[in-house]
Formats: structure tokens, sequence, C-alpha cells
């Protein structure tokens, strides 16, 4: 068009200026306006059941919603939303598609619903392929948010996340079992699916679920609710529609499963049927049917937003489809669905702003060969723009009425299409408690709080609220509830379980045992047929429950051999037997079949021997010492007594005399000092010395010898040499254990002894096989269990136990895997351990010997004393006479040197007078001879020397004193004589 209106302006020139500066004006402002250009209207569609709970108030919700859009000159500015709404009327599959393709025909750009999830499943295949996004506020069903259904947005949080809280509510109050009541249905089966797996870290599970049909009467519910109540479990959680689900309710009332003992747990739909504003919620019988429920309500914070919803759904009009006593009631589902308005609206205005205006339908290659069908396939048309605005949809980012709407996505963070997760799962956890309370909110739930008291805190980007780690959950010991009340106006905890068939009384196995009838045995006069110290404990620990528990004792066994524990169990794990009560050792292989309760007795495995008295043996005084000791102990008393005696011969005079005399003293000295008896007075320092740490040495061993000599004559001696279970596997000698016990395969499997070592023994013949010895065809010693073995030694003082346990173990009681009983039974005999009654019934049943058990269980007989024990005290003895000696002869050395150096120091000076004969050396004869006399003087010396020494160590400590003391005097006056003849008249 420009270039013929260029070419006409060439050809008449007296206009050509004008219509060139029109033909680029409009040039310039098409294309603005082209692009500018928005439908003025654009048609959503709205599909879900008119007439049900949730789908009554959500149609008045999606109008207000709609309206309130065109009103907000920040949204679709330009542009008129209008909806168009289509009934499902929760009919069947053909009609669904039927109501779904209807709405589809009418080229809308998005769908607001479906309400229920069996719906979604199906209608989600036709958005698919239509590419018409589907913003679901009411379905649930996890198995919804997979890849297979990229069209379906929820803008809702899925079961995921209240089944999370059902498993936390059932974990906290410690419930182990839990009946799923469900629809049968896709929303009734992903529920329960999800409610299995958040169980599984909780210990507990589903063991029953009652399925029952939509649509299904009251007669049919009963029927099905009459076969779980037989179950044991008594958590009952309901997972249904909010149509249909409180005839559950009124069918488990009729059959007296609301009352005490009973614990209802109700998923979120119970809230919009009986608590929203509902017309049950406000029936007084109603109150009474449902009293003790707990259920989830989805979570959404208080705001004036909300309040101005929820105020005008109150007063909006009844749609004109509904039935005459249907109301409008809010609910949280219909502020989803006022909410999922709002979605499509902020997608549909940023989608246009982005698409320019373009909103175009194609026809559908895959159904265009479809024509004739009474559907009408080939109407439908494809939203060609579908993706697109799918991502817009799912890139939601504003606070609605439910508080803050957005999406998030997986670690990949695809965000194109798929379906995504609605922030901020919360939930409150409500309490019909009944009467004048009504409904109380009893706790919150958040998937990074858990149960809480407190609301949780919800972030504008769904991220863990402050100081809190995204990846953990709060420890069960944190989470908590307020107080609830229970079905039958009861304050105390279920205890979530009863027996099963309704109090039929438990068949308990007992083993038919031909021996240590102590223990558990036949007893035609009981009334239970049956008794022993199992069978007391057991019923003792039955009366501590707060509930009774009828029981039926059923013998397990031929009596005539012991029976076998392993199979017993088995018959426990089989269901044969609800329980087995006896001697049952807990050990690795049993536990992997049953539950065992707390242990009520040890019963780890030990080893006894025959022993021999040494009360009579003649010698026995003998025997605390080795003969080396013996030696060693009678060497260092005389040793010690002679260095006494040297220390104190100078100084007392009761180590003088006669050599007779002073041998005796030695000798007596020596050897009353072990009793602290010796007369004899130490007088030196060094003396006193020595004698104290004599005296310590002494108290020590003969402290030593007195208990080694007690034990002795009071315990009994093994006459096998086996001291334990190292010696018993280092023999070769046969062993004995009880015949039935695992002592056998333990000593194979885990000791590694020989199977052709082990004898196979009934309790009968213990006695026998040991006093026969292993050489005379008998055992060397027996393996059995600690309270068999008290039992046996208890009559037969003859044996006693060898060593210490060398397992660790004990007896319980056996139950099926997950038996609640297990644990309340392990509880009631902690109880009875604490009151002293466990003892006083194992008083009563296995102190009736005449042996004492508990010297014969020292086991192994005192091991003699020998140096080894006592060489460190004869050590610090020695070195302290040692030390005592060396002071005392450097003390004499030096006294003799001071002694003989003043007495030769005198008689020099007289035999150099005599000699000289006034000079020294007149001539050389007489020079010769005083050397000749000198030299022969020398050798006299050194032989007279050591008798002096000797003289002088045997002179008393003042003698030597006096003597000294004269010969220092003599010297001093010989000295003086010198001084005086030198200094005298010289001759004239």
């Amino acid at each position: 068009m420009v270039m013929v209106m260029a070419s006409s302006a060439a050809t008449t020139s007296t206009s050509s200026s004008t219509l060139l500066l029109r033909l680029l004006c409009l040039c310039t402002v098409l294309p603005v306006t082209l692009q500018a250009a928005r439908p003025t209207n654009i048609t959503i569609g709205a599909l879900f059941a008119f007439d049900s709970v949730i789908g009554r108030s959500a149609r008045t919700a999606i109008q207000l919603a709609v309206d309130d859009v065109n009103r907000d000159p920040t949204v679709l500015s330009g542009t008129n939303l209008s909806v168009i709404f289509q009934d499902t009327k929760c009919s069947g599959f053909v009609a669904t598609i039927q109501a779904g393709m209807e709405l589809m025909e009418k080229e809308v750009v998005a769908v607001v619903g479906p309400e229920s999830s069996v719906i979604a499943h199906v209608v989600s295949n036709v958005a698919n392929e239509l590419r018409v996004p589907l913003v679901s506020f009411a379905a649930t069903d996890p198995a919804l948010a997979s890849s297979q259904y990229p069209y379906l947005v929820r803008a809702v949080h899925d079961d995921r996340f209240q089944m999370a809280a059902v498993a936390d509510i059932v974990s906290l109050y410690g419930w182990r079992e839990v009946t799923a009541v469900y629809v049968d249905d896709d929303y009734g089966r992903g529920g329960v699916a999800a409610l299995t797996d958040a169980l599984q870290p909780t210990r507990a599970r589903v063991t029953y679920k009652t399925a029952f049909p939509r649509g299904a009467d009251r007669a049919t519910l009963a029927n099905l609710l009459q076969l779980a109540n037989s179950m044991e479990s008594r958590v009952f959680v309901v997972h249904a529609s909010p149509d249909s689900g409180l005839d559950v309710f009124a069918a488990a009332h009729d059959l007296g499963m609301m009352v005490a003992e009973y614990a209802w747990i109700a998923t979120d739909w119970f809230a919009a049927a009986a608590i929203d504003g509902a017309p049950a919620a406000a029936s007084e019988s109603n109150n009474n049917i449902i009293q003790g429920v707990l259920t989830l309500r989805q979570y959404i914070p208080d705001s004036d937003a909300k309040a101005s919803l929820v105020s005008r759904l109150a007063g909006a009009a009844i749609p004109p489809s509904s039935n005459n006593d249907a109301t409008v009631a809010a609910n949280a589902y219909s502020l989803f669905a006022y909410d999922s308005v709002w979605i499509a609206a902020h997608a549909i205005d940023q989608f246009l702003d982005e698409a320019a205006g373009n909103v175009t339908f194609s026809a559908d290659p895959n159904i265009r060969d479809a024509n004739g069908s009474a559907l009408r396939l080939s109407a439908l048309r494809v939203f060609d723009q579908g993706d697109q605005l799918l991502r817009k949809v799912m890139l939601a980012n504003f606070t609605g009425v439910t508080g803050q709407v957005a999406f998030q996505f997986d670690a990949d963070g695809n965000n194109g299409t798929g379906s995504g997760t609605l922030i901020n799962p919360a939930y409150e956890i409500l309490n019909v408690a009944g009467g004048n309370t009504g409904v109380r909110r009893v706790a919150y739930w958040s998937n990074y709080t858990r149960l809480s008291v407190d609301a949780p805190t919800l972030l504008d980007d769904g991220g863990p609220p402050p100081n809190s780690n995204s990846t953990s959950t709060t420890p069960q010991q944190q989470q908590q509830m307020s107080n609830v009340t229970w079905p039958g106006g009861m304050t105390t905890t279920p205890r979530g379980w009863v027996f099963a068939d309704n109090g039929t009384p438990l068949r308990v196995g007992v083993p038919y045992r031909t021996s240590d009838t102590e223990f558990v045995s036949k007893d035609d006069t009981s009334k239970d047929g049956v008794s022993g110290y199992c069978i007391d404990v057991f019923e003792a620990a039955l009366q501590q429950l707060p509930y009774p528990v009828p029981v039926s004792f059923v013998l397990f066994g031929d009596g005539v051999t012991s029976p076998s524990y392993d199979e017993l169990v088995q018959k426990v794990a089989d269901g044969f037997f609800d329980a087995a009560v006896g001697d049952i050792s807990i050990v690795t292989n049993r536990t992997r079949v049953v539950d065992f309760t707390q242990p009520y007795i040890d019963s780890g495995l030990v080893i006894v021997s025959t022993v021999k008295s040494s009360s009579s043996d003649e010698w026995a005084f003998l025997k605390p010492f080795t003969p080396e000791l013996w030696g060693t102990f009678v060497a260092m008393c005389v040793f010690v007594g002679a260095v006494i005696w040297i220390l104190e011969h100078r100084h007392n005079e009761e180590f003088r005399g006669s050599l007779w005399n002073q041998m005796r003293t030695l000798f007596w000295f020596s050897f009353s000092a072990i009793f602290f008896t010796q007369r004899e007075e130490t007088i030196s320092s060094l003396g006193r010395f020595v004698v104290i740490m004599w005296l310590v040495v002494v108290l020590i061993i003969t402290q030593s010898y007195t208990a080694s000599l007690t034990s002795i004559l009071t315990v009994q001696q093994l006459s096998t040499g086996i001291q334990g279970i190292n010696d018993l596997l280092a023999s070769n000698d046969p062993i004995g254990y009880q015949q039935g016990s695992f002592a056998g395969s333990y000593l194979i499997n885990e000791l590694g002894v020989k199977a052709s070592r082990l004898r196979e023994l009934a309790i009968e013949e213990y006695a026998d096989r040991l006093q026969r010895g292993p050489r005379d065809g008998g055992v060397v010693a027996i393996v059995d269990e600690l309270p068999y073995v008290e039992l046996f030694l208890s009559s037969n003082c003859q044996f006693t136990m060898v060593g210490q346990e060398f397992t660790k173990g004990g007896w319980g009681f056996a139950f099926p895997h997950e038996s609640p009983l297990a644990v309340d039974l392990s509880t009631a005999i902690l109880k009875l351990s604490e009151t002293g009654d466990l003892q006083r019934i194992h008083d009563n049943w296995l102190n009736q010997g005449t042996c004492d058990t508990q010297s014969q269980g020292t086991g192994g007989g005192a091991l003699r004393l020998s140096v080894a024990n006592f060489g460190g005290l004869f050590l610090i003895c020695g070195v302290a006479c040692g030390v005592a000696l060396l002071i005392y002869f450097a003390r004499i050395l030096f006294q003799f040197y001071q002694y003989h150096r003043h007495g030769t120091t005198d008689g020099g000076a007289k035999e150099e007078e005599e000699e000289d004969g006034g000079g020294p050396f007149p001539d050389k004869e007489r020079s010769l001879r005083w050397l000749a006399t000198r030299q022969s003087s020398f050798r006299l010396a050194r032989q007279s020397s050591f008798r002096d020494l000797m003289y002088f160590v045997d002179m008393k400590e003042s003698e030597v004193k006096a003597a000294m003391a004269v010969r220092s005097s003599s010297t001093k006056s010989t000295a003086r004589s010198r001084s005086d003849t030198s200094d005298g008249p010289s001759s004239p």
C-alpha cells in the first residue's frame, strides 16, 4: 500500500507532500496500536460439582473473585474476565468427560477446578491435550503431583503434608497400630498410601484398611466398621469426602465405637463438612456423635482480606441450583478457590503483555478424524499459547486471602511446565470437645515446626523460619499438643489397641518341662493348669496393666522330653500362639521372628564343675603361701634379726653376753616380731628404723596369710582344674549342656567347640556325669544358664560354679512383632523390680535348697600367694636394712680410725725414746738394728689391726667413748711434756 501511495504522489505533484506526511504518520501510529491491542473479553472455566459441600461455597467464592478482578484496574486493564461454570454433578466417568468436553468447547484459556481428585485424573489428560491450564483448589491426591499431569496446577496442599501431620500425632501418643477408613477411589487410595509412607519413620503402621465405595449407605459402612472393630487397633484415621464422610461417624456411633478407648482422626474434609459453618456443626446431636474427634484444617493466617471474604460469603445468596437445605459457608477450600481465580487473572495479565494480545485456538490434528462422535471431539480446539500461560501461572507470587501465594519447584528449578508445590504447608489441629466447649484448637502443624501449640511462621518465599534447618524436623520430644478430649468425654489418652476379636483370651504357649518344674510345669490343681516361677511373674505383670488381659495357657511339648524352645518361638511368629511364657532365653535368632519383653531374670551361661573340700586337710595352714614364699619369709626373718643384732650390739645390753645368749636373742627377736611380742627394746636410731620397716612388712604378710587361709578353709576347691571358660576351651574333655538349650549351638558356633565334645544331658543326669568325670564316661564340666545352675546347686553341694558368666542374657516373654502388649508388659516388669515383688517371687520358688549357692559360686578356689606377690615389700625392707648397715659400718670405721690414731701417736713416741737413747741414729749399726725392728713391728701391727677392729666393734659404745677420752687426754699430756723438754736449759 505504501508503494502504491508513493507512485500516486509522484503523478500528482500538487498533493504529494500532504499525502506523504499523512502516510508517514499512519505508518508510525499503526504498529503501536496493533501491539497494545488486548481482547475486550477473556473467558475462564470453572469445573466442579455445584451441589457439594465444597462446590456450594466455591461457586460463590469464584464469582466474587471474578467480580473483584474486574473491579481492580491494576489487573487485566481493558479486558473483562468472564467465567463459565460447568457442573460435574459428582457423576461417573462418561458424565465427567462430557462436562469437561463441553467446557473445553467454549475456548476457555484456563479452568478453575476440578474439586475432586477423581475428576482431576480424568480431565487432566484432556487439559494436557488441549494445553489448557487447570488451577485446582481441592484435588489433593498426591499422585496428581507427578509429571504425568503438567497442565494441572494445584492451589492447595496435597495430602502428603496432612498425612505427615497425622503420623506425628500418632507418634506423639505412642500408638503403633492404625486402621485406615477411606473412600475407595483415587483420592482415598492416594491419601492412605501417603499415610503408610509417613508412618514408617515412626515405627507405626497401618494394620487394617477399610475401604468403602462412593455413596455407600449406612448399613454397608456399619458392616465394614464391624470388621475393623474386630482388629486390635483402636486408632482410626478417616479419609473421606465431605459429602459422605459424616456417615462413617454415624455408623461408628451406632456400633458403640465413639466411646472411651477409641481414637478418631479425620483429615481436612471433616472441618469443611462438620465445623466450618456446616449444618452438622450446629446440631447438638451431631456434636455428641463426633465428640472426641481430632481433625485437621488447612491453616490460613488471619487477615483483613480473609475476614472480608468470609463475611461476604456468609451473606451471599444461595446458588439457584443448590437444594433447599443447603447453605453457603466459608471453608478453607472456598478461600483457595477465590485465590485460584486471582492466580489465573495475574497469569493472563502477564501473558497478554508478553503475547501481544494474541489468543488463538486451532484444531487438534490428533482428533481431526473423530467427527460423528457423540462428544463432538471435532469441536475441541487447542489453545496455541497454553504453554506460555502455564509458565505465567507457575510464576505466580502475590498475597491472597490464604496468605502468600507462590509455588516451590524441584531442585532443578524447572518451572516452565510441570506441577509445583504451594508454599507454606500448615494445618490446624482441631478437637471436637462436645457440649458447651464445642471445637477447640489444640495444636498447629507445619513442615518446619511439626506439632506445636504456637502458630507457625509463614514466610513469603516459603522457606524455613529464622533459626530453622530446612532439612530437619522438630525432634519428637519437643512436639506437643494441648489437652485433648477423646471419645466418651475422656481426657486420658487412649491406649490405642485392644486384643483382637474383642477380648478373646490370648493363647499363651507354655513349655511342658520334664525337669526343673520350679520354673514352669503342668499343675492340675491350678486353675490355669500350669504353675511355676515364670507363670507367677507373668501373672504379676498382667496385674500391673491398667486393663484386663484374658489368657489361656496351652502346654507345648509331650511331657517326656524337654521341648524345643526355638520351635515354641516360631509358633508365636506363625500366629499359632499369641504369646509364649516360660524360661525362654532372649537370643539373636529368636528376636528376628518375635518381640521380647524386658528380661525378668538374668540367664547368662556359666560353668559347673566338681569340687573337693579342703577344710579336712591337716596341712591346710601351709597352703596360703607357696614353698618359695615360706623359705623367703623365714630367710628374711633371720636376715632382719641379724641386722637388728648388729645395730643394737654396741648399745643394748640385751644383745650382748655369751655367744649362745646372743644367738638365742637374735632368733627370738626375729620370729617374735611376727606376732609383735618381742621383749627386747631397740635403742639405736638405725635399729628402730629397721624394726619399723620390718613390722610394716610383717603386718601386710600376716593379714594376707589370714585372708588366704580363711578362703582355703571355707571355699571348696576344684578337682578338675577348670577355672573358667578359657580352661574349658583349651581342654579336650567332654562338656555337658541341657537338652533343648541354646548352649550347645552357642558353644559350637560362637566358641568353636567341636560337636564331638558335647553331651546333651537332662538335668537329672548332671550329678552322675559330673561325679564320673571325663575318664569314666562323664563330663569335665557342664555349661548351662544361670537360673538352672543356681537351682541345681541349691541341692547338690559337691558342685560349684566356675569363674564368671561368659555371656549376658535374660529370660523374657515372647510376642509377635509390633505387639503393643510386649511394650506394656516390659513396663510392668520394671515396676515389679522396683517394688521388690520380682525378688519375692524369685525367693518363693528358687531359694528352697539346703546348700549355700553364694559360697558355691565363688568358683575356682583361692590362689596361693607367691614371692611375686610380696617382692616389692621384701625389696623395700632389704634396701632399708642395707642402708642402715652402710651407715652403721661407716660410723664404726670412723670411730675406729679416731681411736687407733690416738693410740698410735702415744705408743710411737715412747718407743722412739727407748730405742733412740737420747738422739736419732747415733751410729750405722744402731740404725740397721732399728730398721729391722721397725719392719717386724709393722707386720705384727697388720695382723693385730683386724683383731683390734673386731675387739673395737665388740666394745660397748660407752666403753669406746671413755677409751677415746682417756687416749685424747694422754696424747695432750705427752705433747706438753715434749714441749717442756725442748724448751728447757741446754747442757754446759
